[in-house]
């Protein structure tokens, strides 16, 4: 089933992002917290796609034992970058055998050790909406799911730039948005009133990452621009001296719930939780939530 039609269904909701373990050995224990999580009746389940199509493969294929293990309803992502027409419809197509009606398209980041030009890497594809406008025209059984920056994304040379940008995807046809995470739930809802501004109505489904340890999130913030409120920064960093990797943990926990909550109160449809492949903080943090 399509997501728009998902979330008029049932909101608040969450849902889940997975990443596909790259070694085989591993999959056994992912699926093993793939099933966990069904507890939390998760609306849908998101596979990402590494960059250049690093593991097309393999996304394909956890997406294929997601279904058949967990029954999720699968939303793989795909990216332009270094792809060709005959490539993204060859992975449409192989979705579209397994009966998922869902994708996430994305440009795509420069994969590591890229030597080639501009050019070559986006060529074909050169924006988001570009690969957006593409899957309306020759697969339009798809719901076309786009990701939003809500603090800008890191090339961006301003917010209304980016905002402008979002419009154009949702012009070229996508029809829900899943925003990059953020720590800061004023920032979610600014962005949201500025789309409606710019008559941009879809879905925004707001991204949570649960922040599991201080390298985690050190980590992260190496591949996005989110800030980190300083109040949070002074509380992990207090946990951390006090408590050790526990502590910050259970501040980690305690933010993320807060987020998640203030969120469904304010409105959001529901929340897209990045599990980071793991089960235990992802069923901490909406306990009892939904």
């Amino acid at each position: 089933m399509q997501i728009p039609q998902l979330i008029q269904e049932r909101s608040p909701f969450v849902s889940l992002e997975f990443f596909p373990p790259k070694k085989q050995e591993e999959w056994p224990g992912f699926l093993e917290t793939a099933s966990e999580l069904k507890q939390l009746r998760p609306l849908f389940a998101s596979v990402t796609y590494g960059a250049g199509g690093s593991t097309q493969s393999n996304t394909l294929e956890i997406c294929e034992r997601l279904i058949a293990t967990c029954g999720y309803e699968i939303m793989p992502h795909l990216t332009g970058v270094t792809a060709d027409r005959d490539k993204v419809n060859g992975f449409l197509s192989a979705i579209k055998a397994m009966g998922i009606e869902n994708v996430l398209a994305l440009r795509g980041d420069r994969p590591a050790g890229f030597a080639g030009t501009d050019a070559e890497l986006f060529g074909v594809f050169p924006h988001a909406s570009d690969l957006v406008a593409f899957i309306r025209e020759h697969h339009p059984q798809l719901a076309i799911g786009v990701a939003g920056f809500p603090e800008a994304h890191g090339e961006a040379p301003s917010f209304a730039a980016d905002l402008a940008v979002m419009r154009r995807k949702v012009e070229c046809g996508a029809d829900f948005v899943i925003t990059q995470l953020y720590f800061d739930n004023r920032i979610y809802f600014d962005y949201v009133e500025r789309l409606r501004a710019q008559g941009v109505t879809v879905p925004v489904v707001p991204g949570i990452l649960p922040i599991r340890s201080l390298a985690s999130l050190r980590f992260t913030l190496q591949l996005c621009n989110a800030r980190v409120p300083g109040q949070l920064i002074n509380a992990l960093m207090k946990a951390h001296e006090q408590g050790g990797a526990s502590a910050v943990y259970e501040i980690g926990v305690a933010y993320a719930r807060e987020q998640v909550k203030g969120l469904l109160d304010g409105g959001a449809p529901g929340v897209h939780l990045y599990t980071l492949n793991k089960a235990d903080m992802c069923l901490a943090v909406m306990d009892g939530l939904l």
